[in-house]
C-alpha cells in the first residue's frame, strides 16, 4: 500500500538504486539501508565499501530518501563466513551468496527493518513474486540473463511475504536507462562480481589467510602423478585456470581439468579434455534442503534444475525426495557437478527450492 514504510537494501549499485527510486515513485515511505558485512581488511585496494557508501548517499540525496548504515559484520562472520571456511576445509566449494541471502539480507536485515517500523523490505534482486493458493511463489525474472532466483531458493514463505522485488519485470538495459534519466550518477556502474564479501580480490590469496596450505600430489585417475597442488581447498571441480600443469611430455590430450579430490590421501584428481567422462554426471544427491515453495517436490516427477548459477535449466526427474536428502537424475549428463554448490529445482518459471550437492 502506498504510504507504507519499506526499507530498501542499498549497495551503491544501479539495481538497488533503481529499486528504491521506483518504490519512492509509487508513493511508499522509503528508507535506504546500507549494510556493512565485512571489516577484516577494509583498507586495502580490493574493498570498495567506502566508495559504495558514497554512491549510496549520493543516490539517496537525488531520490530524496533517508539512508541508514548498519553493520552486520559480526553476524556475517558467525553465520556465513564460518560455514564458508568449514565447507572449503572439507574440500567442497560453497556458494556464500546463497547463505548470505538466507542469513543476512533476508534475516538480519528483515529483523532490523521491522524494528525500524517497516512493513516490508525490498532489494534489487532480479526475481518475481506471485501469490497463488495462499502461498507466495518465487518466480524467475523477466530478464533471464539476470535472473537471481537461484540465489534466493533458501528463503521461506514468511520472508517472501515481506519482500518486494521491484526489478523483476524489467530488463537490465531498462534499469540503467531509468537510472540515467533520473540523474543517478551510478547508472553505468559496473556490476560487482566475485563473492558477496570478498569482492574483486584474488581468491586464492584471500583464502590463504584463513586456511592452511597443505600441498600434495596431482594425479590422473589411472594413478600417474602429473604435478603438485597447493592444498585441496584451493581447487574446484571443473577448474582449468590455475591448475598449474605445464610442460609435461605426452600431453596430447588437451587442457587439464580438476575432476575430483581424495581427501584421505590429499590428492587432487585431474583429467584431460573438457568432455572427459569423469567430468559428466547424470545423478546427484543433495542435503541441507530448503523449499522456498513451502512444499517438497514429488518423487518420480519431472522438473528442471540448475547445478550452478549462470547455467541453463536441465531436465531432470526426482528419484527420491526425503526429509534429509534429495536424489536427482538428469536426462542429459551435466558438466562439473560440484559438491558444496546448490542444486535448485524449478517447475517452469517457479523456483521450488533445493539443497547442497554432496
Amino acid at each position: 500500500m502506498a504510504g507504507d514504510k519499506i526499507v530498501v537494501g542499498m549497495s551503491g549499485g544501479v539495481d538497488s538504486s533503481v529499486a528504491a527510486l521506483l518504490l519512492k515513485r509509487q508513493g511508499f515511505d522509503v528508507v535506504g539501508l546500507f549494510m556493512k558485512n565485512w571489516e577484516d581488511d577494509d583498507d586495502d585496494e580490493y574493498c570498495s565499501t567506502r566508495q559504495d557508501l558514497v554512491d549510496c548517499a549520493s543516490v539517496a540525496e537525488v531520490i530524496g530518501i533517508d539512508l541508514e548504515v548498519v553493520n552486520f559484520s559480526a553476524e556475517y562472520k558467525e553465520r556465513v563466513f564460518s560455514a564458508f571456511l568449514a565447507e572449503y576445509s572439507a574440500g567442497r566449494t560453497p556458494n556464500p551468496d546463497v547463505l548470505c541471502n538466507a542469513e543476512i539480507k533476508f534475516k538480519a536485515f528483515l529483523d532490523h527493518a521491522v524494528a525500524l517500523g517497516a512493513q516490508r523490505i525490498a532489494t534489487g534482486h532480479y526475481a518475481r513474486l506471485r501469490e497463488a493458493g495462499g502461498q507466495v511463489e518465487l518466480r524467475k525474472a523477466v530478464d533471464l540473463s539476470k535472473d537471481q532466483s537461484y540465489f534466493l531458493h533458501r528463503l521461506n514463505q514468511t520472508q517472501l511475504a515481506r519482500v518486494v522485488f521491484p526489478l523483476g519485470e524489467l530488463k537490465k538495459t531498462e534499469v540503467r536507462r531509468i537510472a540515467k534519466e533520473a540523474g543517478l550518477h551510478n547508472f553505468a556502474k559496473r556490476d560487482s562480481t566475485g563473492i558477496c564479501f570478498i569482492g574483486e580480490r584474488p581468491f586464492r590469496e584471500f583464502l590463504n589467510r584463513y586456511l592452511p596450505t597443505k600441498p600434495g600430489p596431482m594425479r590422473t585417475p589411472e594413478g600417474r602423478t602429473v604435478g603438485e597442488h597447493v592444498g585441496l581447498s584451493f581447487y574446484t571441480i571443473g577448474q582449468r585456470k590455475g591448475v598449474g600443469i605445464g610442460g609435461l611430455k605426452d600431453t596430447a590430450g588437451g587442457a587439464w581439468y580438476v575432476c575430483g579430490k581424495d581427501l584421505e590421501k590429499n590428492e587432487l584428481i585431474v583429467v584431460q579434455g573438457h568432455d572427459h567422462p569423469l567430468l559428466l554426471s547424470r545423478k546427484l544427491r543433495a542435503e541441507d534442503l530448503a523449499w522456498v515453495s513451502g512444499k517438497r517436490p514429488q518423487t518420480g516427477e519431472s522438473y528442471s534444475a540448475k547445478t550452478r548459477y549462470r547455467q541453463a535449466d536441465a531436465d531432470c526427474r526426482i528419484r527420491n525426495a526425503g526429509d534429509e536428502d534429495l536424489e536427482v537424475e538428469f536426462t542429459a549428463p551435466q558438466w562439473a557437478v560440484t559438491p558444496g554448490q546448490s542444486a535448485v529445482l524449478y517447475s517452469g518459471e517457479v523456483c521450488l527450492g533445493g539443497g547442497v550437492i554432496q
